[in-house]
């Protein structure tokens, strides 16, 4: 086991002048993430929120933008010479990247390791504070496996990065935000792992961020049950009593205004029509089925819990629509919009407190240049 990488931690100040800057990673070459970057910044209303680098490969962004008839709106610059820009947006290219399956549309080693060199390179930008905000364009997770990296995802990789397991995914879509006390895990495992720390890291992290970053001043939170009917008083599971309840009350405690747990089936409408400014769901499809159902095509994630603004789109790579023009851009939209409003939001207020530290981490099975400086 080599040893392990230091914590990436900001050296600087990112600019406070004129439009936030924003680093895009374009994601695996092989999926439609050149096609939705290049849609998404083609509207100018887009456009205009902030200064943008594009970290991918210069060839995938311009065989997208011929295939949607978009006229290059973009400057290329190899990925090493990219400046702090003034305006507009470049393309930090990867040319050196040597990726022959680019037209197979599907998983591969050259893919992951392509994706994750851009991921890489926007993470570098952020922590040095040339960044305001990074949004990530979607990967495969199984070109990562093959390219020898055992992360399940961004957020993963991210939580390695700054040495954290505290880390929680947050999607936005329509009126509901909703955070997950569980990321990517079997549902048969979930019951063996299922913790007080677990379901509390979730609500905390939420509230704080619809505090600091949405405005909301006292953010009021529902949890959901774990169990049919919430556990129906302990007749179909004991874990709202033992876990969830006292996860509720330790936030209570630190000051967040939460209640539950609720039965999903209910909850999502109550927070629909307004009850509530956030929802924290127990596992992966409980909280994204009904999110996904009122804003499939425009919903966006966040990362919690690190030192940078991460978003997202809220979708997969498709590899069997890539290089066809068939790509909808709304989800990539969101994810650059909400990144711009969380960096402009984040130059008036005071740094965050500095991530605290788990247990050390098993060393991934294969870690990028990056890592290893």
């Amino acid at each position: 086991m080599t040893d392990q990488p230091a914590i990436p931690t900001p050296t600087k100040p990112p600019t406070r002048n004129g439009r936030p800057l924003i680093g895009i990673t374009m994601g695996d070459p092989s999926g439609i993430g050149a096609e939705v970057v290049v849609k998404a910044l083609a509207d100018p209303q887009v456009r205009q929120l902030g200064r943008f680098i594009i970290y991918g490969l210069n060839e995938s962004i311009e065989y997208a933008a011929d295939m949607a008839e978009i006229n290059p709106y973009w400057f290329r610059l190899p990925h090493e010479t990219v400046p702090r820009i003034e305006s507009g947006v470049i393309v930090a290219d990867f040319d050196e990247v040597s990726f022959t399956s680019q037209r197979l549309h599907a998983p591969s080693a050259e893919g992951g390791a392509a994706s994750m060199r851009f991921l890489d390179a926007a993470i570098r930008g952020a922590t040095h504070g040339d960044l305001e905000a990074i949004v990530t364009g979607p990967i495969a997770k199984e070109s990562w496996h093959l390219a020898g990296y055992r992360f399940p995802g961004h957020t993963e990789k991210l939580g390695y990065t700054f040495r954290t397991r505290r880390v929680t995914m947050m999607f936005l879509g329509g009126r509901l935000r909703v955070a997950l006390a569980s990321i990517h895990e079997p549902l048969f495992e979930l019951r063996n792992s299922f913790t007080i720390g677990r379901v509390f890291q979730p609500i905390d992290h939420m509230a704080e961020a619809l505090s600091r970053w949405f405005g909301i001043e006292h953010p009021r939170i529902a949890v959901c049950g774990l169990n049919p009917h919430a556990g129906e008083n302990g007749l179909f599971g004991d874990e709202e009593e033992r876990i969830i309840l006292p996860a509720i009350t330790m936030a209570r405690e630190a000051g967040w205004f939460v209640e539950g747990p609720f039965p999903a089936d209910t909850l999502f409408r109550k927070a629909l029509q307004g009850c509530y400014d956030g929802v924290v769901a127990m596992y992966h499809d409980q909280g994204l089925i009904p999110l996904k159902l009122v804003a499939f095509e425009s919903s966006c994630q966040m990362t919690l819990g690190i030192p940078i603004v991460r978003t997202s789109v809220d979708h997969g790579t498709a590899f069997d629509i890539a290089g066809t023009n068939q790509a909808n851009a709304e989800s990539m939209k969101t994810a650059i919009r909400v990144a711009c409003e969380v960096a402009l939001r984040n130059r008036e207020l005071p740094p965050p407190p500095p991530v605290r530290e788990p247990e050390p981490f098993p060393e991934p099975l294969h870690t990028s240049s990056e890592e290893e400086e």
